[in-house]
């Protein structure tokens, strides 16, 4: 079996691959679904509300299976796997898109609000994933979509700290995963978009109350990214038909930074920690026992 993602006979005689994807109702999900489905695959397409998935995807006929699936239950998530393995026989790509945002200065946040992030962001993605790697490890084939975003590589986007932590979060468990799942032919791609023209600033957004102290942070921060009457230049569908494009090829990068904001915003961060990380070398490795001590601070 080749190291690209397995595939299935398809109607006619195609090759077809089976998607899983969360948070398929809208967005980068819901573009997502529709470019594999354009591109001849199968989907198994996931949302709090399956009947929106069946508006959605009713023209592709048997060739989505919508489930109803809350990313936070974790034997929810055991279910809609087994769902998707009894219709289809197998998953060849897991996505996980699910996930939210809400505003609010870390001093102010409410402990619920918080945590209900994480539990989505980063829990989900983990409930997912682990349901879904027995069936993945068992083929000896699959890939592993991590939807994070550019500020879970260089963070620091003020007012959403629980989602950018938990994306943090998402990024080193995935990274973890890479190791583990390689040698039984499973892919792990993390996806780190910047803005795109979907909901996540809007409708699925709760802008909190903003004390006058943050104004200039993440007071400032919503009126010129969050509230962006011009909107975010992203296109979702070219996202969603780049990704698709690059699970089919044999080999994929670790992690795919999506847009102009967030190549340039990578690039510069990497450059940043190298330039940080040798300034600090000495003064790093003369905490080792075998090395020179004391060594000048830069």
């Amino acid at each position: 079996m080749s190291s690209e993602s397995a595939t299935v006979p398809g109607r006619g005689g195609e090759e077809q691959r089976v998607w899983f994807i969360t948070g398929s109702s809208r967005g980068l999900g819901r573009a997502l679904a529709t470019a594999a489905l354009e591109a001849g695959d199968l989907v198994v397409a996931t949302a709090r509300r399956p009947q929106v998935l069946t508006e959605v995807f009713g023209a592709y006929g048997d060739r989505v299976l919508p489930l109803a699936l809350d990313v936070t239950d974790p034997e929810a998530a055991l279910g809609a796997v087994d769902a998707a393995v009894e219709r289809f026989g197998r998953i060849d790509v897991l996505v996980n898109n699910a996930g939210y945002a809400n505003v609010s200065p870390i001093e102010t946040s409410d402990d619920a609000d918080f945590r209900a992030q994480f539990e989505t962001n980063f829990w989900g993605v983990y409930n997912v994933t682990k349901a879904a790697l027995p069936t993945l490890r068992g083929q000896g084939s699959g890939t592993v979509v991590q939807f994070s975003s550019i500020g879970g590589r260089v963070g620091g986007s003020p007012g959403i700290a629980s989602y950018q932590a938990a994306k943090f979060a998402v990024d080193g468990f995935s990274r973890v995963l890479a190791t583990e799942v390689a040698p039984f032919g499973v892919r792990v791609m993390v996806v780190e978009p910047s803005g795109f023209a979907t909901d996540w600033a809007g409708s699925s957004m709760t802008v909190h109350d903003i004390p006058q102290a943050y104004d200039a942070t993440v007071g400032e921060m919503n009126r010129r990214v969050r509230q962006d009457t011009a909107g975010a230049a992203g296109d979702p569908q070219r996202a969603a038909e780049i990704i698709v494009r690059t699970v089919h090829r044999d080999e994929i990068p670790g992690h795919l930074p999506l847009g102009v904001n967030a190549a340039t915003m990578a690039l510069d961060h990497s450059r940043r920690q190298t330039a940080e990380a040798s300034a600090w070398e000495a003064v790093s490795r003369s905490a080792d026992f075998n090395e020179p001590y004391p060594v000048d601070l830069p």
